[in-house]
């Protein structure tokens, strides 16, 4: 496991920059999570969504990541549930293999809210976003831990737990901001903590909120704990 998070977009004066659209393309997929500032790469091969990034690489190499709310579960036009919270990400690298599926890599910019879901487009889907909720997003975060000694006490017995090997001394010496982050990203949670994780205000509660999941995890059941959506 590393610990890059990759460069946050800054933005001025609180007014979201031109490249946040009215209209995002949007990609369900369980158990993965963007967050704002964070790179994530993507294989992609289903017919429809090699429509959505051919369409998005030529109108502003942006798509919504968003998790279906339960597996198997549709809405009445046919698709999956989805929740209303997602994290847009720019195109930052795009390759095409010989079979025909593309490999990507998102930078996550900003947090949305689903205000609106439209027709489908060449078979995806599309939403009219919100982020004015989440302009803070499009800053450098200074985030800090309240108690970062004890998220690396859970994060060290967390990792143990699960057979997960990491670069130990890059853990200890990642910033905040880029710890919780890729911690967050990365580590095997269900899709409603993976949710609460996306939803926290800020790296001190995500931190927290870390902390918390994995104790949980190492103590019991996390399906049993508080967390609904």
């Amino acid at each position: 496991m590393s610990m890059s998070s990759g460069n946050q977009h800054s933005g001025s004066d609180g007014v979201a920059p031109p490249f946040l659209p009215d209209v995002l393309p949007v990609f369900p997929l369980a158990g993965v999570l963007l967050l704002p500032g964070a790179k994530l790469p993507l294989n992609v091969f289903e017919p429809r969504y090699l429509s959505m990034i051919e369409d998005a690489l030529g109108n502003g190499r942006t798509i919504g990541m968003v998790q279906p709310r339960l597996a198997g579960v549709e809405s009445p036009e046919g698709e999956p549930e989805i929740y209303v919270l997602g994290c847009a990400g720019r195109i930052i690298s795009f390759a095409e293999s010989g079979d025909g599926r593309f490999t990507i890599t998102l930078l996550g910019i900003s947090r949305f809210i689903i205000r609106e879901e439209m027709p489908l487009i060449n078979g995806y889907r599309c939403v009219v976003p919100d982020f004015a909720p989440f302009r803070t997003d499009l800053e450098e975060e200074a985030g800090s831990l309240e108690d970062r000694d004890g998220l690396l006490a859970a994060v060290q017995a967390y990792f143990a737990a699960n057979g997960i090997e990491a670069d130990w001394n890059a853990v200890e010496s990642a910033g905040d901001t880029a710890l919780v982050t890729t911690l967050s990203m990365l580590c095997p949670f269900e899709a409603s903590e993976r949710q609460a994780l996306l939803e926290c205000a800020d790296t001190a509660a995500r931190g927290a909120l870390l902390g918390d999941l994995m104790n949980l995890s190492l103590h019991g059941d996390s399906s049993d704990s508080t967390i609904r959506h």
